[in-house]
């Protein structure tokens, strides 16, 4: 879709209170008039940038993820996931899980969002995930054959979810360390 004239510093401002929205209100209740009344700008200039609510969440949510999994290359598999969850601190850890699993719910009342969060979100994550996995294949850190290679992404995912529901605490780096620590790169063989 093309856009229009909006400064990068004006597109992150109506991002950052998109994802404010989100975290106050959730995904159904968020409507395109909020985002207009929040942001001081038209309903019409927002649907004529993004075209529709899940394509404007789904941005947003890409625009609040600056670093792509596919510029971390620290030379070995271990070193790519800290350098991961190094880029981020707790306290927005904590906000982007509240969100995600917000949006978890939402995706399954909602096939667009789904399809925007795929398109958007979801896959060039997993095509940085798969490059960083396949140089560690490549290095000869992991075998090729390796089952547990294309289930990386489930077991991190898991990591979100299940942490709050039964620690009833949030996710947070050290955490997440421990995890990838014992769970993923064992079973990758690392």
């Amino acid at each position: 879709m093309a856009r229009s004239r909006l400064t990068p510093e004006r597109e992150g401002e109506l991002y950052e209170a998109v994802l404010d929205l989100l975290r106050e209100v959730g995904y159904d209740a968020l409507t395109m008039d909020a985002v207009a009344a929040r942001t001081r700008s038209s309903k019409a200039t927002l649907y004529r940038q993004w075209g529709s609510k899940p394509e404007l969440v789904a941005r947003a949510l890409r625009h609040n993820k600056p670093v792509s999994l596919a510029e971390i290359d620290t030379g070995s598999l271990r070193g790519d996931f800290r350098a991961m969850l190094e880029r981020t601190d707790d306290c927005q850890m904590e906000k982007d899980s509240a969100l995600m699993r917000g949006l978890v719910h939402a995706v399954h009342d909602n096939p667009e969002l789904l399809q925007a969060l795929r398109e958007l979100l979801i896959e060039p994550e997993m095509t940085g995930l798969d490059d960083l996995l396949d140089r560690a294949v490549r290095r000869g850190e992991v075998d090729a054959g390796n089952p547990a290679l294309k289930l990386v992404p489930h077991m991190l995912i898991g990591a979100f979810i299940a942490r709050p529901l039964i620690d009833d605490q949030p996710v947070d780096t050290a955490f997440l360390h421990a995890y990838v620590d014992a769970v993923v790169l064992p079973s990758l063989g690392v």
